[in-house]
């Protein structure tokens, strides 16, 4: 049985009709079918979020199925990837108090009122729903990208804007995107933000860094009033350019931490495990680790057991950013490099660096090589 084509917006729905009088085998996802004039049989089709008139009914064969609508703060079935514009609808950068009216916020809300472990099977249901649409769409995105140009940055939410590391993750970020690369990170604050606004800067001259930089420095950190403000002040001064892209996956699991805007896609989860499980599995091109504390360590060994059993076909390398942080005040380095020499780890191309150009070379060898180990 081949796949399903999947039909996400009018427009390609439209184009469908035009050529085919018998719609078969398609899921539709988010579709309003009573602004349409529909004249077709449809047979074994699946329908995600829509909304199908009752006129329409007797169009459709007995295996097409119809997934219920549940009323939630949410949707369900998102057909595409969020975007700061559409999880801050609500919010006013110049009014900061209005941040409890952002779309996103809401959700949050939703999502605590019910628990983190909700109960209610309608809203269990619901956020699996939700999660499986957003897999869905982040895959989508990436189809359009070689897979050894999926690369992630892992590090610290609290790391401060005015960090010479953050810095320095923001230049690495911004090279590889412009050398093709797609920068995948968990979405947050710290060295997640900094791998999107080193995306976002993508095109311009290396000097607008600094001059970035030194307009974030007045809110260093997340928890700081100013931080989403700055932020986007500096996207309206600094227009990401055109065809460059990054991924945030955050989650409202963590919703206390703010998305950054600087993420072109988002793919905001409600189960963590999912995007914690999903974002080493796509970063095929490598993951570049800046300084963190638990979360980081925890992906660290996760990145680990994945390379070492080759899980997704070939190792992919860990470069660490930080020479003393790595090798003494969290002593990381030294222990995979040890456990590699002793067998107990196979397959981990490990470096740790303080160099920018070393980063950045690690990577884009790897991905030039074409060779991972098989």
């Amino acid at each position: 049985m081949y796949g399903y084509r999947e039909i996400e917006d009018i427009e390609n729905f439209r184009t469908l009709v035009a050529q085919e009088n018998i719609i078969e085998h398609c899921a539709f996802q988010n579709i309003d079918f009573s602004l349409e004039t529909v004249e077709c049989c449809f047979k074994d089709c699946l329908f995600f979020g829509c909304t199908v008139p009752d006129s329409m009914q007797h169009m459709l064969s007995q295996e097409c199925y119809q997934y219920p609508k549940i009323d939630k703060p949410y949707n369900i079935f998102p057909s595409h990837l969020y975007s700061a514009a559409e999880l801050y609808a609500g919010y006013d950068p110049h009014n900061p108090s209005t941040y409890n009216n952002c779309y996103d916020c809401r959700i949050y809300n939703h999502y605590i009122a019910e628990g983190k472990r909700a109960r209610d099977i309608s809203e269990t249901f619901a956020r699996a729903m939700h999660d499986h649409s957003i897999s869905d769409a982040l895959h989508d995105l990436l189809s359009h990208y070689n897979e050894r140009q999926v690369v992630s940055v892992m590090g610290g939410h609290a790391l401060l804007r005015t960090d010479t590391v953050y810095r320095k993750v923001v230049l690495i970020a911004k090279h590889l995107t412009s050398a093709g690369c797609i920068i995948v990170t968990g979405g947050g604050p710290g060295a997640m933000e900094a791998a999107h606004l080193g995306a976002w800067l993508a095109g311009y001259p290396d000097e607008v860094v600094d001059e970035a930089l030194a307009m974030l420095a007045t809110a260093p950190c997340y928890k700081d009033e100013g931080w989403l403000p700055t932020a986007f002040a500096l996207m309206e001064r600094y227009p990401s350019s055109s065809g460059y892209s990054s991924v945030g996956v955050p989650t409202w699991f963590y919703g206390h931490e703010p998305t950054t805007p600087f993420a072109t896609h988002i793919a905001k989860y409600f189960d963590n495990s999912i995007r914690e499980d999903g974002i080493l599995e796509i970063a095929k091109g490598g993951v570049i680790y800046s300084p963190g504390s638990a979360g980081t360590m925890q992906e660290i060994f996760q990145d680990a057991a994945q390379n070492h059993y080759q899980t997704y076909g070939y190792a992919s390398p860990m470069v660490f950013i930080g020479t003393e942080y790595w090798n003494e005040t969290l002593p990381v380095y030294p222990l995979l490099s040890s456990l590699l020499e002793k067998g107990r780890y196979r397959n981990l191309l490990l470096s740790v660096t303080d160099s920018i150009d070393e980063a950045e070379r690690v990577i884009l060898d790897f991905i030039k090589s074409g060779n991972g180990i098989y």
